[in-house]
């Protein structure tokens, strides 16, 4: 490769003309300056081109580096992004771009930054003198068409775990006599009501200007308060900071679609006698109040894993009667088209912030069928969601394969680069000096 240092003449060429990279992601993802950004930059900015290696001085250990995309132009680095344009004759820019993030080239490029732990600079000379395996042309397009191929069919694999996702959901709503929605015209709106702007999506505000009725459901339908005792949690304050009865609570955080995240449990105090209102049960649906729109609604089922486990006031608790309802069901309705519409025209929505209240919650429609068909409607879509994550799982190991092979063909062949180290690339550098 050779440095490429084409400064840009910024009173010759508009910034607006130009896509002015912010940052290099440690995956290799550019992101560009807006044009209030550009507009306030001063420095010096050089040209790079489609194919060109762009690295930053200080994450490039890290991963912060890419080679520029075909479908890239007019782009402009500051002096923290060395820019290297790669031989053509010798080096493909896909290869080069796998090639540097294999494992064996970062651990020889890791430990040659300099300065603290949050920025460590990588010399560019130290950087052009590490050595990388260069089979020929032909051979690279091979090694980068295999890997490229084992891509495509991890990618069909994930398109088809969300068409199976996509149509046990689809089975479920229709078995609750939701058939799919009227399709919409492509129009805006040219006048509604500001509070229908505040609670209600583009969609929402278009069905009730074209005055579309909803689906009827299949089952009676009753409010889910009469099938479950909707709650709020424990309020934090300075008063319940974790002391004698420190207690595990879960936050907004902790409650995921579909699934806990219990990676960071956070305790609070709470006295014996007050547990009895906060403690929760296997088979609690929490949901959360909000604070975000795609938050408001969001919900999980709590299975006991962890024992005298309390919830923060932010989420929500359904404490359901199992007798006439199954958890499952009730957050397969909440999480369908039907419910989500539900719970999106419900929410209060402030300048940044959107909520529902346990009495809107303790509202929501629930469709009732007879306790056995939701279980056998549940045991369909728990079907389609197993396929799915069967195809995912699929895809992953496919990619890590592909990946694997890919360091085989091209570090494994190569016993002089594995043999360089970090002292053999640091004295190639001083005798370059």
């Amino acid at each position: 490769m050779a440095r490429r240092v084409a400064p840009i003449d910024k009173t010759a060429r508009l910034l607006s003309d130009l896509n002015v990279i912010a940052k290099v992601t440690f995956g290799g993802e550019l992101f560009l300056r807006g044009e209030k950004e550009k507009r306030g930059y001063k420095g010096p900015l050089f040209e790079a081109l489609p194919g060109d290696l762009i690295i930053s001085k200080i994450r490039v250990g890290q991963g912060s580096f890419c080679v520029i995309g075909d479908d890239f132009d007019h782009v402009a680095v500051s002096p923290e992004y060395p820019v290297y344009a790669p031989d053509p004759k010798r080096v493909l820019p896909r290869f080069l771009a796998m090639v540097l993030r294999a494992p064996e080239f970062m651990r020889r490029l890791t430990g040659s930054a300099s300065g603290n732990t949050t920025k460590r600079r990588i010399r560019p000379a130290f950087f052009e003198s590490l050595k990388i395996p260069l089979p020929d042309l032909a051979e690279q397009q091979v090694i980068v068409a295999a890997y490229d191929a084992a891509l495509t069919q991890a990618a069909e694999k994930e398109k088809a775990a969300d068409a199976a996702e996509a149509k046990a959901l689809a089975d479920f709503e229709a078995a609750l006599g939701f058939a799919p929605p009227t399709p919409l015209p492509d129009r805006p709106i040219f006048v509604a009501s500001f509070k229908d702007l505040d609670r209600l999506s583009h969609d929402g505000v278009l069905r009730a200007v074209l005055k579309l009725a909803d689906p009827v459901p299949t089952f009676p339908v009753s409010p889910l308060g009469s099938v479950g005792k909707v709650s709020y949690g424990l309020q934090k304050y300075p008063g319940n900071r974790p002391g004698l009865h420190a207690r595990p609570y879960l936050r907004v955080a902790n409650v995921q679609r579909n699934r806990l995240d219990l990676t960071v449990i956070k305790t609070i105090n709470v006295p014996d006698e007050e547990m009895h209102r906060y403690r929760l049960e296997d088979g609690d649906v929490l949901l959360c109040e909000g604070n975000s729109a795609e938050l408001v609604g969001r919900g999980a089922i709590w299975r006991s894993e962890i024992a005298d486990c309390i919830h923060q006031n932010h989420v929500l608790r359904v404490r359901l009667d199992q007798t006439k309802v199954s958890p499952e069901f009730v957050l397969s309705v909440i999480n369908s088209s039907y419910g989500q519409t539900y719970f999106r025209t419900k929410a209060k929505q402030t300048t940044n912030l959107a909520s529902i209240n346990s009495k809107e919650v303790a509202a929501f429609p629930l469709p009732l069928p007879p306790l056995d068909d939701q279980q056998s409607m549940i045991k369909a879509l728990d079907s389609g969601r197993a396929e799915a994550t069967t195809l995912r799982a699929e895809a992953a190991e496919a990619r890590a394969k592909a990946w694997a092979e890919f360091e085989a063909s091209v570090y494994a062949a190569d016993d002089t680069i594995t043999a360089t180290n970090i002292a053999d690339a640091e004295a190639e550098l001083v005798r370059a000096r």
